[in-house]
């Protein structure tokens, strides 16, 4: 394979790393093996691996850097593939229940990768109740982000039951190293910086624009206000330096009821999603004496790909979202989502087009993991105020059933990452008419998780209750105005013409004068 050097958006990921901020995402699904199969499940999915990994490049790929760290790593294809060591195997004790198996996620998913082999880790977790199985599969962020792992998934999943069959492999060419000298390695890394300044020093027209149409209306409303552009989010529980300890708890809702109840309210899915979790952020909040008087903000990825790129590299960045958690109303907190939301969209399509995913690599490694370094050994963000205090990513997943290995997918729940100064990550996938909430958290900082993922059925409830009531007024306000209609209708009837009712008074008055001549000449005649 060609060496692909990492953009700087990927190799961030490695950079900002620690012991404490592990930068790998991962999915936990529980899946039905069928009852008829007697082999190790285990067995079978590294058979089936061996099979597939040609599909995937991520899993050859293992990192190599550049010299002395003078610039970004890039991939190179891997001498070996130990799958023994990449798909491992878990028992759960009795009962294997989902709580059992959400605290073994959370260890497993505490643990750093091993550089020196390719980024992707599976384990197998059996023991479960009714005989399933749940499959924990992660992968390093640097090398791909949520839209990328749909060529991964594509690779090892199947559409039924039975797996389809797939071309083998070509010939692979044993990897070609190449001693460079100093000179040639500097030379090399300077390269790459000066091509990636010539791209930002052409960009810098259309970027400046956007950025002066995005800002214009904040920069309006902060002169009107005499206040800061930047509107900072309160400090919370979550607004702190992180451990190496992680905490997981999942959550899940019928995905067309969400959405139904989104749209009655003039929303989308993921308003739905914004005020479950909204909802649920309050109330675990308020139950622990920490609600801020001000509305709690959710960082929210976006993706910049577009629909032809089908790259494995990161293609996102982040905006931010009031989620009006200081209403205790629950229309106020959905009008306060719907109206921030709104100026996400807005902004975002100024910016989409030339929000950065790149930067110069000379030195990056060293600057960039000093950097992170110092910030958190001083707790610096601890100190600062917090732009965002949750961070909440929906990402929309396939509707139809999936396989691995002949064994049926039942549930999808995402594992995503928490870093310094947010400590709680809520991650959302949509598959096969459920939206499933994945939340991982700091330990230290969230110890009981499980409340607030139990707490968003309530918040679901609210959105129920305030669906109803909405529909309710609409049907009182078409009642009332069905007399009203009516008296329009008959108000706007035609009356008839001066020509057509003279006629009927004459004849009117003519009926009268004979009935009262008559009358007269039977008094006439009477004995």
């Amino acid at each position: 394979m060609s060496k692909r050097t990492l953009s700087g958006l990927d190799a961030s990921f490695l950079y900002l790393e620690t012991p404490e901020q592990p930068m790998h995402v991962a999915s936990v699904c529980i899946y039905e093996v069928p009852a008829r199969r007697k082999r190790s499940f285990v067995n079978d999915v590294r058979a089936h691996l061996k099979r597939r990994m040609h599909l995937a490049p991520l899993f050859g790929n293992v990192l190599a850097y550049a010299p002395y760290d003078l610039g970004h790593p890039h991939w190179e294809a891997a001498e070996h593939v130990d799958l023994d060591h990449h798909v491992q195997r878990i028992t759960l004790a009795k009962p294997g229940s989902m709580r059992q198996l959400e605290a073994a996620v959370a260890k497993e998913h505490a643990k750093l990768m091993d550089r020196s082999r390719p980024l992707w880790q599976f384990t197998v977790f059996d023991g479960l109740e009714a005989g399933h199985i749940a499959f924990y599969g992660k992968v390093h962020h640097a090398a791909l982000d949520g839209q990328g792992g749909v060529v991964l998934a594509n690779a090892i999943l199947d559409l039924s039951e039975t797996p389809r069959e797939v071309p083998p492999p070509r010939p692979r060419a044993l990897p070609v190293k190449t001693d460079l000298k100093i000179g040639e390695m500097i030379g090399a890394a300077f390269s790459n910086t000066l091509a990636q300044y010539a791209k930002i020093v052409k960009s810098i027209p259309t970027v400046a624009g956007a950025v002066a149409q995005a800002a214009a209306p904040v920069l309006k409303k902060a002169a009107s206000q005499r206040s800061l552009p930047i509107d900072f989010a309160p400090r919370t529980p979550f607004n702190v330096n992180i451990s190496a300890q992680r905490v997981f708890s999942t959550a899940s809702l019928p995905s067309d009821r969400l959405r139904s109840l989104a749209k009655t309210l003039g929303g989308s899915l993921n308003d739905g999603v914004l005020f479950v979790c909204a909802s649920a952020l309050r109330s675990y909040l308020k139950l622990h004496d920490a609600l801020p008087k001000k509305t709690l903000v959710a960082a929210m990825p976006v993706s910049l790909r577009e629909e032809s790129n089908k790259e494995l590299n990161n293609q996102a960045s982040m905006v931010l979202a009031e989620l009006g958690t200081h209403h205790g109303d629950a229309k106020k907190r959905w009008q306060a989502i719907l109206t921030s939301t709104k100026k996400v969209k807005e902004s975002l399509k100024s910016l989409k087009s030339v929000l950065p995913t790149d930067y110069p690599g000379l030195l990056a490694p060293l600057l960039v993991s000093r950097l992170n370094q110092t910030v958190a050994s001083t707790k610096l963000l601890e100190k600062l105020p917090p732009v965002a205090n949750v961070v909440i990513s929906n990402v929309p997943g396939p509707q139809v059933p999936l396989y691995l290995s002949g064994a049926r997918m039942m549930t999808f729940y995402p594992v995503s990452i928490i870093v310094h100064s947010i400590a709680l990550n809520v991650t959302v996938q949509t598959y096969c008419g459920n939206v499933y909430f994945g939340v991982i958290a700091c330990k230290k900082a969230v110890p009981d998780l499980a409340k607030f993922t139990d707490a968003m059925h309530a918040g679901f409830d609210e959105l129920i209750a305030l669906a109803e009531a909405h529909e309710a007024l609409a049907r009182e306000r078409e009642a009332e105005s069905l007399p009203l209609a009516r008296e329009v209708k008959m108000a706007k009837s035609p009356k008839p013409s001066a020509a057509r009712a003279k006629p009927a008074a004459s004849a009117r008055q003519s009926s009268a004068g004979e009935a009262r001549a008559s009358a007269r000449k039977r008094a006439r005649t009477a004995p």
